[in-house]
């Protein structure tokens, strides 16, 4: 399999340089993945093979031509220079959430220390173009919700992004900034926040990307960096937005993920306010206090000191799921029989239990109760 040995650097460069080829997204990847036994072979394969594995026959002779100037030792080179590290599909430490959505990134690229699984991450996002009530309300909201334990992830942009992220380090508390160009330090942007990049790293959070190095900021990145936003995070805060905003964007994804959506309400005289304000019509959660965030997530004992003794389900699907264990290993398809919850539910529900410390996964999807 293309990931199947993430720790083998003479794989793992060719898992890179496929990623080089801009029209191998997430899907094509996976075609690739399922067909050839390892990234080499996919890397070295010829049209026929690619077109055998699913890729168009345009995009396969494309890429023939294309990989003549993909150097997969001068791409980890460069990955060395600027101390970005890879991390696959199939690692353990591959963000848990993040691999329950459509079509996870076979391979994602960070800087700093990889945090995701050993926190809450809550996705805050917003206008660039903030009020001062906006701004007040995120440096209120978020600065809490650090001194409760919670991860605060965000895109790394002007405006709410930057001012989540920076409210989360003022409080104490870690970031994780999901981009969506290359990580190399030409390429992070804005360039503006080239400082906020490094402030996240060294206070140890983490700067993640599934583009490779080199890969410029282009508009149309933006739309798929969102949906890794929401994706690792157990939910999406949407502070100030107009209504075509990129942070409702973010928010849909949320949604499509069977994650929880928040958003705070504003003035209806104010443009800021528009697409918040028609996410609660729509149904998001209204949010006036960390508090309410923490409460609708379940969060209570899971940000404050744990007595893993005294930890009881507290959602229905985590009560439906926690009848059913025991010590003695249980699969998640017979877990899904029992419980009747969808693959999706299931998982992610799974995933928060194991942060809680109500669930241990052994591998091979089987489960046995914790405490």
């Amino acid at each position: 399999m293309l990931i199947d040995e993430p720790n083998n650097n003479k794989y793992l460069k060719y898992s890179a340089a496929l990623t080089h080829f801009p029209k191998f997204g997430p899907s094509r990847l996976k075609k690739i993945n399922k067909y050839f036994a390892n990234a080499e072979e996919a890397f070295r394969a010829g049209a026929d093979d690619l077109v055998k594995a699913g890729i168009e026959d345009n995009l396969a002779m494309e890429f023939i031509l294309a990989k003549d100037n993909i150097n997969p030792d001068d791409i980890m080179a460069r990955l060395n220079k600027e101390n970005i590290k890879i991390i696959t599909l199939t690692e353990n430490i591959y963000p848990k959430l993040l691999k329950e959505i459509y079509n996870p990134p076979p391979l994602l690229y960070y800087k700093g220390e990889l945090i995701v699984n050993e926190c809450f991450s809550l996705a805050v996002v917003g206008s660039r173009k903030f009020s001062s009530y906006g701004k007040m309300a995120a440096e209120k909201i978020i600065g809490i919700l650090s001194q409760n334990n919670l991860t605060i992830t965000s895109g790394l942009a002007l405006g709410i992004d930057a001012i989540a992220h920076l409210t989360a380090l003022e409080a104490g508390g870690r970031t994780i900034a999901v981009l969506g160009s290359g990580l190399d330090k030409e390429n992070i942007y804005p360039s503006a926040n080239r400082y906020l990049a490094d402030k996240i790293i060294s206070s140890g959070g983490t700067i993640i990307s599934e583009f490779p190095i080199g890969t410029p900021p282009l508009k149309h990145n933006f739309p798929q960096r969102n949906r890794l936003i929401a994706g690792i995070s157990i939910g999406t805060l949407v502070i100030e937005a107009d209504e075509k905003s990129g942070a409702l964007i973010t928010a849909r994804y949320a949604l499509e993920q069977n994650r929880e959506v928040f958003a705070v309400p504003g003035s209806i005289f104010s443009n800021q306010s528009r697409g918040t304000n028609k996410l609660i019509k729509q149904g998001a959660i209204p949010i006036t206090a960390a508090e309410d965030i923490i409460e609708a997530l379940n969060l209570a004992q899971a940000t404050g000191p744990i007595d893993k003794k005294n930890i009881v389900p507290q959602t229905p699907e985590e009560e439906k799921i926690f009848l059913q264990l025991s010590h003695e290993p249980m699969h998640i398809d017979e877990l899904m029989r029992l419980t009747k919850l969808d693959t999706s539910k299931i998982n992610s529900t799974l995933t928060i239990m194991e942060m809680k410390g109500l669930v241990k996964n052994l591998g091979g999807m089987q489960y046995v109760i914790k405490n």
